[in-house]
């Protein structure tokens, strides 16, 4: 699968999994389930699907022997954006709106008087009340837009103002009908989608996502444009690693796909969780292992946290470190900070410009401007869980966490390369 094909169907978590099981699926590997009892073999290749918007995918060596080396690669599947909420119809005068939320760190000027579509998971009566029938959904089109308050009744908006979700952010659907229900339109709108009765919707998860594809753009085409670069980009490169990676004769390599690192990752799919930990548990002892060698195994193995950095902005360079910045396609980052907000140690950092140097990657270093305190990654939380060597790592972007964000493209295919080669 290409890239901007991948980007164009990562609509939302769901879809994310999804598209990469179908990967998965075609290179050989084999799902396993968590329901059920572990029964991997060394040699082997398989996957396993994480509450619907997580994914773990690993392989075996052929001569595999507990404590040996895991080579661990992690990024996370959502993104900022709109959720809707449980009862979403608003209505204003004979406009149709939508009732939303916003999810994580988005910015939030970036999605108005854009078209607007709306994909997610939806609930179906079922068999009985633990068995409801689950859809995903995407309705694949220009459905909806935010639309600007025009600045004659807005004057001071390029001074900046104020952006209230509860009053700004509601999309417009569309304009009432006569046979339109005003207490259930959006239940009648997922049922006619899914071809399905509205009484038979009990529940749906569902977000608004900026419909515009991505898309090369530049002199050259040497960026790539499009929403959830962060960080489907990383997604994608892992993927594309685990799958074009050799059988090794010794060790496990394993890419693990967390949910909600945006709003904190303290979630049975998220990254501060017993989720690896108890996955390496039970590969572990279904080769007859005791969990000590496990631990003896992490001590010695690395972890590669993939998330995306702050590149350098043309017109405010001023807000980033002087040295220690990173350009668009220039190189992988190699994320640095001292309160332990990415993880890594020199050790590690020193393992990594080698294995860019073999494989002819190019990288970067990079810090926090000292004022700034920055973000944080999966990174810091997993090596909490999992006692191993780690290093955050990312392709940089600009407008990051925008309703559409920009990389170099010689980055995002650098960055494929070395984790390729971190698996092989």
């Amino acid at each position: 699968m290409e890239l901007l094909e991948y980007l164009n169907g990562a609509v939302t978590p769901y879809h994310a999994v999804e598209l990469s099981t179908n990967c998965l699926e075609e290179a050989g590997f084999v799902e396993q389930k968590l329901e059920e009892p572990f029964a991997p073999e060394r040699g082997g290749r398989y996957f396993i699907r994480i509450f619907g918007t997580g994914l773990v995918a690993y392989t075996i060596g052929k001569d595999f022997v507990p404590g040996d080396v895991l080579h661990i690669a992690a990024a996370h599947t959502d993104a900022p954006c709109l959720r809707v909420k449980p009862k979403a119809e608003l209505m204003s005068g004979e406009y149709k709106r939508l009732d939303i939320e916003v999810y994580g760190g988005a910015i939030l000027n970036t999605w108005y008087d854009r078209p607007l579509s709306m994909a997610g998971r939806v609930a179906l009566r079922g068999e009985n009340a633990y068995s409801p029938c689950l859809k995903t959904i995407d309705f694949k089109r220009p459905l909806l837009t935010i639309p600007n308050l025009a600045i004659h009744m807005n004057r001071e908006v390029n001074k900046g103002v104020e952006c209230k979700p509860q009053r700004d952010l509601l999309p417009l659907l569309g304009l009432l009908r006569e046979e339109d229900s005003k207490e259930a339109y959006v239940k009648e709108l997922l049922a006619k989608e899914l071809k399905v009765e509205a009484e038979k919707i009990l529940d749906y998860d569902l977000t608004v996502y900026c419909h515009e594809p991505a898309c090369f753009i530049g002199e050259e085409s040497e960026f790539i444009s499009a929403p959830r670069l962060d960080n489907q980009i990383s997604c994608y490169a892992l993927l594309q690693a685990i799958c074009a990676g050799e059988h090794k004769t010794a060790g496990i390599d394993m890419i693990v796909l967390y949910d909600h690192e945006e709003i904190g990752s303290r979630s049975k799919q998220g990254a501060d969780s017993a989720l690896t930990s108890a996955i390496l548990e039970r590969i572990y002892a279904a080769f007859g292992a005791e969990n000590a060698k496990l631990q003896e195994a992490l001590v010695k193995s690395i972890l590669l946290s993939v998330d995306a950095a702050h590149a350098l902005h043309p017109n405010r360079q001023d807000v980033y470190d002087p040295v220690n910045r990173a350009t668009l396609n220039k190189g992988v980052a190699l994320k640095i900070n001292s309160s332990q907000r990415y993880v890594f140690d020199t050790e590690t950092v020193a393992m990594l410009q080698v294995l860019c140097e073999e494989n002819d990657v190019l990288y970067q270093k990079v810090a926090n401007h000292a004022d700034l305190a920055g973000g944080s990654t999966l990174g810091p939380i997993i090596s909490s869980w999992l006692p191993m060597r780690g290093i955050d790592i990312g392709v940089p972007l600009l407008a990051m966490h925008s309703a559409r964000e920009l990389a170099g493209r010689e980055d995002i295919s650098g960055l494929t390369r070395l984790v390729t080669a971190f698996f092989s």
